[in-house]
């Protein structure tokens, strides 16, 4: 009959067979995780050398500890409160940043209680709607265009367009070296087209239009994913609905947290 255990005997084992490694985690990670800002803009922090782990300055691929002390210029980092999310319908004029020296940056403009961050960009000359959270988690996954979630645009050109623009739109037209996914466009009126992306390339429905001619003149994201402007006037934000994240976390549960995609949520 085996003898029983107690934790006396633990005292009695050899040192190398207890295993006391404490929980680490990424850096990035650890950062994003407080709600301080995304994975993607950690990385940038650290590259900045504005990071520091106990008074020591980091380096990407470090990893933080239990008790390790955490900060950003300074500013430590702290474990987040609640998870938020928000959608805002951007005015024109609004710069998505969260560089409060940029007199026109969102969050000063959305003024919430605690600090967020948006989810991907909208141009300053766009308008439309844009996700807000302290979650770096969604952030990743929603980023990554190889998860194929839906943005929907309402688009105004500067002169009359036909079906050999909207065939080019449909098929990929090339900028910054690729050509783009193919993508569902629709023409509304003569100068006027609603076009739906999987891809989020740095400007790319200005740069698609330039390069067949076009200059956008009016650009507003009108639904990201599920999650659409209705009833929500230009200027003001609300909160998801417990349903709008119930469904959000449906969709992303089989997605990526990498972030190494191609910025799925610019316009």
């Amino acid at each position: 009959m085996a003898s029983a255990f107690f934790i006396n005997d633990l005292i009695a084992l050899p040192i190398a067979l207890i295993n006391f490694t404490p929980m680490e985690i990424s850096l990035n990670k650890y950062i994003s995780d407080s709600g301080f800002c995304s994975r993607r803009e950690a990385d940038k922090y650290i590259e900045q050398c504005r990071v520091t782990i106990n008074g020591q300055d980091a380096f990407k691929g470090n990893r933080v500890k239990e008790g390790d002390e955490v900060r950003v210029d300074g500013e430590p980092i702290k474990k987040k409160k609640q998870t938020v999310y928000l959608a805002l319908n951007k005015p024109k004029g609004i710069t998505c940043t969260t560089d409060l020296k940029d007199k026109t940056n969102v969050i000063d403009f959305v003024n919430f209680k605690s600090r967020i961050f948006p989810i991907g960009r909208l141009d300053k000359r766009s308008e439309g709607l844009l996700f807000l959270t302290n979650d770096g988690d969604i952030v990743n996954k929603i980023l990554r265009a190889g998860n194929g979630h839906e943005k929907e645009y309402i688009v105004t050109v500067d002169h009359p367009i036909d079906a050999d623009f909207v065939s080019r739109m449909r098929s990929g037209v090339r900028i910054l070296g690729i050509v783009t996914n193919k993508c569902f466009v629709k023409q509304e009126t003569d100068t006027r087209f609603r076009i739906i992306l999987t891809q989020g390339l740095n400007r790319q429905i200005r740069r698609m239009c330039e390069v067949l001619g076009y200059n956008v003149t009016s650009l507003k994201r009108i639904r990201i994913m599920h999650i659409g402007l209705a009833g929500l006037p230009p200027g003001k934000w609300r909160y998801f609905t417990p349903d709008e994240i119930s469904s959000i976390n449906q969709m992303l549960a089989s997605s990526s947290k990498t972030a190494d995609g191609d910025g799925g949520m610019d316009e």
